[in-house]
């Protein structure tokens, strides 16, 4: 199993052997939750904490933990260039590109 690769002080990224830390889970995935589906089948799931939000895409297998306020706000951009990213693979994958 990898540890997961840290690109930033407050972003973890985790592949598909790879999951937050039990430390992660106890200081930023605990309490009220808000969870949001986007993509086909709801493929990418959004999991917003009072502390962190986590980012799963299912598609691709991997995850981002986000845990620094600034950082928060990359999840939704993220979101938006994976729907991107699945729409094209998918296009061009069909033939219909």
């Amino acid at each position: 199993m990898h540890p997961p690769e840290e690109t930033d002080l407050s972003v973890f990224r985790f592949d598909k052997t790879s999951a937050p830390t039990p430390d992660q889970y106890e200081r930023y995935m605990i309490g009220e939750i808000e969870r949001k589906y986007f993509g086909p089948g709801g493929q990418i799931v959004l999991i917003e904490y009072p502390e962190a939000v986590y980012l799963r895409d299912d598609r691709e297998h991997i995850g981002i933990l986000y845990t620094g306020s600034k950082d928060r706000q990359k999840a939704h951009k993220e979101v938006t260039r994976l729907m991107a990213r699945h729409d094209h693979e998918g296009l061009t994958s069909t033939g219909n590109a």
